[in-house]
Order: structure tokens, then C-alpha cells, then sequence
């Protein structure tokens, strides 16, 4: 009903930036929220940042001040900016979906991306 794709990881180095990119398609109706989610190397899932269809923004506490996460005006495309990467930023980053989608069901829907690995060498 909805894809999720990201793009845009890669090996850094510690200090240095990287942008990743989230393009949702499918039978799109309206969008509440769409955000980012790392998974670390202990299988923990934390939240990184998200944006509301109003342009509320929020943002983990590990990454408060150094990502910044941003929308496309004409698409369902997100962005997140990551500036001085540490090596506690290495993960899966994982794109999410919140919204509700055509058809006779309305209810809300959410949805996750297949992931994009980011790894900041020490």
C-alpha cells in the first residue's frame, strides 16, 4: 500500500556529514508523520527525528543540535541532514511512515523503509 525508500548511507569519517533521503509512494491519501529511526549494533530502535504535517518537528536527545530533518514541498520526501557524525551515530537508519491511505478504510496507517546503514569510523 505504501513504500518506504532511503538513500544516502555510507562509511565517514568522525566529525564529517551526510545527508539521507526518504521517498514515500503508494496510494497516498494524507500524511501525519514521517520521521527517521536508527537501530544500533544492539538491536535497539530509537527515534532520531520526525516531522508533523503541521511542520512540528522532534528530535532525539543523542543527536539534538547536530541533525536536522526537512520535507519536499511537492513530494512525500523527507531529508535528514546529519552534521559532525560520531561514531555512536553508526546504525541502521530506518524510515517511517504515518498517515492515512485511499480506499474505503481510513484508518491509520503507518509504515517502515527497508533501512540505509550509516557507519562513522573512529
Amino acid at each position: 500500500q505504501v513504500q518506504l525508500v532511503e538513500s544516502g548511507g555510507g562509511l565517514v569519517q568522525a566529525g564529517e556529514s551526510l545527508t539521507l533521503s526518504c521517498v514515500a509512494s503508494g496510494t497516498i491519501n494524507s500524511v501525519s508523520r514521517m520521521g527517521w529511526y536508527r537501530q544500533n549494533p544492539s538491536n535497539q530502535r530509537e527515534l532520531v527525528a520526525t516531522l508533523t504535517d503541521d511542520g512540528g518537528s522532534d528530535y532525539g536527545e543523542a543527536v539534538e543540535g547536530r541533525f536536522t530533518i526537512s520535507r519536499d514541498g511537492l513530494l512525500h520526501k523527507i531529508y535528514l541532514q546529519m552534521n559532525n557524525l560520531k561514531p555512536e551515530d553508526t546504525g541502521t537508519y530506518f524510515c517511517k511512515f504515518e498517515g492515512r491511505l485511499f480506499g474505503l478504510d481510513s484508518r491509520p496507517f503507518s509504515s517502515w523503509g527497508q533501512g540505509t546503514q550509516v557507519t562513522v569510523a573512529s
